[in-house]
């Protein structure tokens, strides 16, 4: 691998790890004991900051990122909240999304180093990186705000889990039947063949490459929006579901054809049925109160 590409994968590797360290962080096992009603990150942050203080309360305050109303007073305390939590999805969306894109930022190195080659001037790699992740950036602010507004119809917990069967399984079940649709399959096979992306956009100046990395990013929020969502479903600081579903995405930005995503949708739709099935069943016979309260 030569120079170029190296250092465009280098830059992206270690954003991508940088959120995996954030979001493991966030998602680690409190210490026992008193320690447990800090939530989650909370051994580590009395590692790093041991005892109070205001690097303790920092740190506290990072690791935990809660919309529960009666975890602050006033406005201001809600919106520093809502600043946490996207903290929180940008960190998710690093470590999930960027490592899809590092077919496109290889191609896109190998097409500028032969471009250099021939004398022409070309954009460095990193700015198509970032226009990428500018995309992902805004999703991340939307999900936040969804965040907030799930957790005051109480369909999330303050500790960012499903509260919810009935909600679980509609998510499951409107991720599958859009991976299913036309939509996803233009976006997914624009991802997969990065090469006639790039030669039909090709661009030489910096802005250019930058506006290139954020239509690319569009590409792949339409691609991935919405299994993203399904952490909604089943915990937003669920480790083992946001490894499964990024190489989920990772691998079918590298397949060669969209069966791969047709089969994942019909995966997402049997585990919607089930959980909506479980949820039903639970509440049988419906009563007007048992309905309620299985939907809330």
């Amino acid at each position: 691998m030569t120079q170029s590409k190296t250092l465009a994968v280098l830059s992206v590797v270690l954003l991508a790890v940088a959120g995996w360290i954030y979001v493991g962080l966030l998602a680690s096992e409190p210490a026992s004991g008193a320690g447990e009603a800090l939530g989650p990150g909370a051994s580590f942050i009395d590692r790093l900051a041991p005892g109070p203080g205001t690097a303790h309360a920092i740190l506290e305050a990072v690791c935990r990122p809660s919309l529960d109303a009666s975890a602050h007073a006033g406005i201001g305390g809600a919106a520093a909240d809502l600043i946490l939590v996207f903290v929180m999805w940008s960190g998710m969306a690093l470590a999930m999304m960027l490592p899809t894109i590092v077919p496109a930022v290889i191609t896109y190195a190998q097409i500028a180093e032969s471009a250099r080659r021939q004398g022409e001037h070309v954009a460095p790699s990193q700015l198509f990186v970032a226009g990428y992740g500018l995309v992902w950036l805004g999703f991340a602010a939307a999900a936040s705000l969804l965040q907030w507004v799930l957790t005051r119809a109480a369909l999330l917990d303050p500790g960012t889990a499903s509260a919810s069967g009935i909600f679980s399984a509609a998510v499951f079940l409107g991720a599958g039947v859009y991976q299913l649709s036309a939509l996803k399959q233009a976006c997914v096979t624009v991802c997969q063949r990065p090469f006639p992306f790039f030669f039909a956009n090709w661009t030489t100046s910096m802005a250019g490459l930058f506006r290139l990395g954020v239509r690319h990013g569009v590409y792949c929020l339409g691609c991935c929006w919405a299994m993203m969502l399904v952490m909604f479903a089943v915990g937003v600081m669920n480790l083992v579901w946001m490894a499964a579903l990024g190489a989920t995405m990772a691998m079918e930005k590298i397949s060669s054809t969209t069966r791969f995503s047709r089969a994942i949708g019909l995966i997402l739709l049997g585990i919607g049925l089930s959980i909506a099935v479980s949820s039903l069943l639970t509440y049988w016979p419906f009563g007007a109160g048992q309905m309620r309260s299985a939907v809330t």
